[in-house]
């Protein structure tokens, strides 16, 4: 099913789907193809199941779909919810909290609010090109940091450099985590796989913007394609360029297949490297996740090109564990081990 497309006057009076405090459908000259559903939340902070093995407890997406249109997105599944598809409506049919700064500053502000961790970045980018339309995350910084909310962003944004002063003046007041995702140095492949995004160059240049301005960087190198980005002369490329850059440390792992994603992504692999999908059927099994003996070997591979680029005892300070408040004690602040376990953690 789709929705109609509006013009950017006009109000949404009667949606072809029952979607819950929708405003308007419009779409802009900007973004050839793609409408933005607005719509008014009843809430910002979104409560993260508590049998999840994700290390934090909350998160917030200022959208739903996005714009990076990467053939591998698990998030995709979640567009399905509102009998959208998961492949181009995923990519084109964008649902915008318009008032979220509203609703999360009156969130944080109850009694009950515990400051516990926030994560951005995990179900959809809040920095996609999206962002310089509608100009959210300047509240949500806001909003979070004057609360003494400790916060992440994980992002392939270049966007993000806009509010570097604001994330400076923030991780003055509470522990902030910024991490940019990038596991492609080879522009042509990276179009490919992911036709929405910024250039590895772009993101490199936000890396360097971030920690140029005294904060920590994590890189995210997901997800690493079996047989297309496991090289090592790909992975010394990769590992070497955001040394380069001055990240702060490097996490991968390889390609999660959920359903949703799978789909899609094995189609676009029939495309472009049909030899490989055999190879990927059997490497996967019908399942989500790489057989254990690719990811131990791929885990090995990984730890000794960190190792030869530099990063070896470095912290990754992305994401405190769930349930930790700012005076949370030690443990707060644990060290993730994507390149060797099963949580694909955020929207890459």
């Amino acid at each position: 099913m789709r929705w109609e497309a509006r013009e950017l006057t006009t109000t949404d009076d009667a949606a072809l789907l029952p979607l819950k405090g929708l405003v308007r459908s419009v779409r802009t000259p900007e973004f050839a193809g793609v409408t933005f559903h607005e719509v008014l939340c009843r809430s910002a902070l979104n409560k993260v199941p508590g049998n999840s093995e994700m290390p934090f407890g909350w998160t917030i997406n200022p959208t739903r779909g996005c714009l990076h249109r990467c053939t591998y997105c698990f998030a995709r599944k979640t567009h399905e919810y509102l009998d959208l598809d998961s492949g181009v409506d995923f990519d084109t049919q964008i649902i915008v909290k318009t008032n979220l700064v509203e609703v999360l500053r009156k969130e944080v502000a109850r009694p009950s609010w515990k400051r516990e961790h926030v994560a951005l970045g995990t179900n959809s980018d809040p920095y996609m090109r999206a962002e310089g339309r509608y100009q959210l995350m300047p509240g949500v910084i806001e909003a979070l940091a004057g609360s003494g909310t400790p916060f992440s962003v994980l992002t392939k944004g270049p966007l993000l450099k806009r509010d570097i002063p604001l994330l400076v003046a923030a991780a003055e007041r509470v522990e902030v985590g910024l991490g940019v995702s990038l596991a492609f140095v080879d522009p042509a492949l990276q179009q490919r796989v992911e036709p929405g995004t910024p250039t590895p160059k772009a993101r490199l240049d936000l890396v360097r913007a971030i920690t140029g301005a005294g904060l920590d960087c994590t890189v995210m190198a997901m997800p690493i394609l079996p047989w297309l980005t496991d090289s090592d002369a790909h992975l010394d490329a990769l590992f070497g360029a955001v040394a380069e850059a001055g990240a702060t440390w490097i996490t991968a792992g390889a390609l999660h297949l959920r359903p949703g994603a799978r789909e899609w992504f094995l189609a676009w692999l029939g495309r472009d490297h049909p030899e490989l999908v055999p190879r990927y059927r059997t490497l996967y099994d019908g399942g989500s996740y790489v057989s254990v003996e690719y990811r131990e070997w791929l885990a090995g591979r990984l730890r000794a090109t960190r190792r030869r680029h530099g990063f070896v005892s470095r912290e990754n300070r992305q994401f405190p564990l769930r349930g930790t408040t700012p005076d949370g004690g030690a443990a707060s602040v644990p060290t993730l081990q994507s390149d060797v376990g099963q949580e694909q953690l955020a929207l890459f």
